[in-house]
């Protein structure tokens, strides 16, 4: 038989390994901005509520404690503007990237079936068609697809990986298209809390969806905002008749999000401080970086949220990346996201204060 891993492309972040070695040989040591893992505390009063229940020797539930339900709920009204959200609109998933990586599949799509999503993305998009043996598609504006087997559209605002944010007025035109066509809308919105210059809106709010979230849902995480990534912890908000087959399916794959990660999540959506202080560390670095990058020649475009900065010298990204790697600042090229990306790098935010302050001395520096 077949392997799965012959349907999928070759891990992309095993082809920056020589670039990492040579940042790494830098006299002064390496500045790692090329994946988006947090690296500042997770937030006290969440670390005491995983601790409180860490005696948890029971199975939890796949749809997550009554509690859990009750903080998701409140926040995506509270946070998203969402009207009427009830314990059916919502699901806990055991982090996003397991949630796109498998959703086509636990959608029953498969051949002649086609997945949809941004020229520039996150390529677990295709990776999660891929799998399915679903065909897979990517736009610039999905309503030029053509919608004929068109059965998954992903949206990502903000993006990964250039930042950009759609405005109220493009989400409302393509859910409307979406609709129209009986696409099902999947908007992975992980970053909806770090906006910079511009306030990211979802597609639970009413402006958009018109007061119904028939076919469409909404993605977001707790990785980014409370420095959750270890905990592998999001949630799912929407239609309950996607959901609702989702949570069927999810309970027979023992898809469970563990109990002190679900008591973890209801103090983290529960306290909106944690979330103003991380939103200033980024605020600040994202600043040192940006002048840094603009002071070395580079020009950024997009960038407007998110935990990334996306920028380019009109050259090949490889070339880019092994310039940086020589200061011993290591980045993501750009066509890990796609072609389009080829002249472009990707710099996260996540690195310590002083780290990031090393990396734009050395910028400024030469």
């Amino acid at each position: 038989m077949p392997a799965v891993s012959d349907r999928l492309p070759t891990f992309p972040w095993d082809k920056l390994q020589p670039y990492k070695k040579t940042a790494a040989a830098h006299p002064d040591g390496i500045v790692d901005l090329s994946v988006g893992t947090p690296v500042d505390p997770v937030p006290e009063p969440i670390q005491k509520a995983l601790i409180a229940a860490a005696d948890s020797p029971g199975y939890p539930t796949v749809w997550g404690t009554p509690e859990l339900r009750d903080a998701i709920t409140r926040w995506v009204e509270h946070r998203l503007g969402a009207r009427e959200v009830t314990h059916r609109h919502v699901l806990p998933v055991v982090g996003s990237k397991e949630l796109v990586a498998w959703l086509p599949t636990q959608l029953g799509l498969g051949p002649g079936d086609k997945v949809a999503y941004p020229r520039l993305a996150y390529p677990t998009y295709e990776v999660g068609a891929r799998l399915a043996r679903a065909d897979h598609v990517s736009y610039d504006d999905p309503t030029e697809l053509d919608p004929a087997g068109l059965k998954l559209l992903w949206l990502n605002s903000p993006s990964n990986p250039t930042g950009r944010v759609l405005s109220k007025e493009e989400l409302t035109r393509i859910v409307a298209w979406a609709r129209e066509h009986g696409v099902l809308v999947f908007s992975d919105e992980c970053y909806i809390e770090l906006g910079w210059e511009a306030d990211p809106v979802s597609v639970l709010h009413p402006d958009v969806n018109g007061g119904s979230y028939d076919g469409i849902v909404s993605v977001h995480s707790l990785s980014k905002r409370s420095n959750l990534a270890g905990y592998r912890a999001a949630f799912l908000a929407g239609d309950p008749a996607v959901l609702g087959p989702l949570l069927e399916i999810r309970k027979h794959g023992g898809m469970m999000t563990s109990a002190p990660t679900q008591a973890a999540v209801v103090a983290a959506l529960g306290d909106d401080e944690h979330v103003r202080v991380q939103r200033e560390r980024y605020a600040a670095r994202r600043t040192v970086l940006r002048e840094a990058l603009l002071a070395h020649g580079f020009r950024i475009e997009h960038s407007e949220a998110s935990l990334y900065l996306w920028a380019t010298r009109d050259e090949s990204c490889w070339d880019t990346v092994a310039h940086l790697a020589g200061l011993g600042i290591l980045v993501a090229p750009g066509d890990f996201y796609g072609p389009a990306g080829a002249q472009f790098i990707r710099v996260a935010l996540t690195a310590t204060d002083p780290q990031i302050q090393a990396a734009a001395n050395r910028l400024t520096a030469t």
